[in-house]
């Protein structure tokens, strides 16, 4: 009795088994799918490049002497005609005050020989006074004015030999380096300091000699700044098309469009420009196409076949990637639905059950 009984219940606890994994079965593979649309086709061109500044000088003297006051340093902000050093200028101080005495000298030389030739040619229609001394007199106004323009010739060079024992910002900016100590003598040529201006920053890329053609001025592109969370619009404002031999690439510059806030010569900067190509064509999602070592592009389609839903392999030729889609030149229709999740290990004819909708 006990083993007649027992038989029934073996079956029992093998039909519980087995029954739910026949039914898991008949549901088939769990996929999310996504519809193949059809949409305009654009271009992305990703380029990498840096922020530049529109000036970038290395400063030096005018004349050579002893560095006699120095009060900036690197990362210090200066402003347009800004002292950013002055050199010992005593002597050429002393030399500028005495081409001005003599410059005061000389014009009252000329205004004593000026008189005196105004007399003279008062008391010559009287006979008065010879001919030849108002004819002498007058060259020596002549002698006199030149005197005078000699002298101011000689204190204006003074004055500005005096003013270059200073050396100012040309623009505004920050300084970058300095090449110059309290002390140090230092002659024209001398980089003193390294001056970058802050304004009009610029982007530059260097972008792949194949785009030479579709970067053009005018053109609109979006930029990140290093690791920067945020994009920003710029314009392009220049492309030069000579190629480098070397790295086959061509400069691409661009300008912001408005002003970022912390953009800084020299920080890394990643662009994206988008090109209308003018076509419509089939996309659908990246993670809808497998690539296999081999060379071929696959994409798996649902599809109802005798009541059933079933996975069917698609083999596809791909075109532009953007946007998170995948261009499909052929292989794929508008509206077919393919398989974006779960994809991995069809096959064909395999029962599906869409997760996703």
């Amino acid at each position: 009795m006990l083993q007649r009984r027992g038989l029934p219940a073996t079956l029992c606890l093998f039909l519980f088994i087995v029954t739910p994994l026949a039914n898991g079965q008949g549901e088939g593979a769990p996929v999310a799918i996504a519809s193949a649309q059809a949409r305009d086709i654009v271009e992305v061109i990703q380029l990498n490049g840096s922020v530049s500044a529109r000036r970038n000088a290395q400063l030096s003297v005018a004349t050579a002497g002893l560095v006699s006051r120095l009060e900036l340093d690197e990362g210090d902000q200066v402003k347009a005609g800004q002292v950013l050093l002055a050199l010992d200028a005593e002597l050429a101080r002393q030399q500028y005050r005495a081409a001005m005495a003599a410059q005061t000298q000389a014009s009252r030389a000329l205004a004593d020989a000026r008189r005196r030739l105004a007399e003279a040619e008062e008391l010559a229609p009287k006979q008065s006074i010879a001919e030849t001394v108002v004819r002498d007199i007058a060259a020596e106004v002549a002698e006199d004015e030149a005197a005078l323009d000699q002298a101011r010739a000689e204190a204006g060079y003074r004055e500005g030999l005096l003013d270059r024992h200073q050396l100012k910002a040309p623009f505004a900016g920050v300084i970058t380096a300095r090449q110059v100590e309290l002390g140090e003598w230092i002659v024209p040529g001398d980089a003193a300091f390294t001056l970058v201006s802050t304004d009009q920053l610029r982007l530059d890329f260097q972008a792949p000699e194949d785009y030479q053609g579709k970067l053009q001025t005018g053109q609109p592109l979006e930029f990140s700044l290093g690791g920067r969370p945020g994009r920003h619009p710029a314009t392009v404002s220049a492309t030069v098309p000579a190629s480098d031999a070397q790295s086959r690439t061509f400069l691409v510059r661009a300008l912001p469009d408005r002003a970022v806030a912390g953009m800084l010569p020299g920080m890394s900067v990643r662009a994206e420009v988008r090109l209308p190509t003018g076509q419509r064509g089939i996309t659908v999602p990246r993670d809808a196409v497998l690539r296999y070592a081999d060379g071929r592009q696959i994409v798996w389609v649902v599809e109802r076949e005798e009541g059933r839903t079933v996975a069917s392999e698609r083999r596809v030729r791909v075109g532009l990637a953007f946007d998170g889609e995948v261009e499909i030149r052929s292989g794929i229709s508008a509206g077919d639905s393919v398989v974006i999740e779960g994809n991995e290990a069809l096959r064909n004819g395999l029962a599906v059950a869409v997760t996703n909708g």
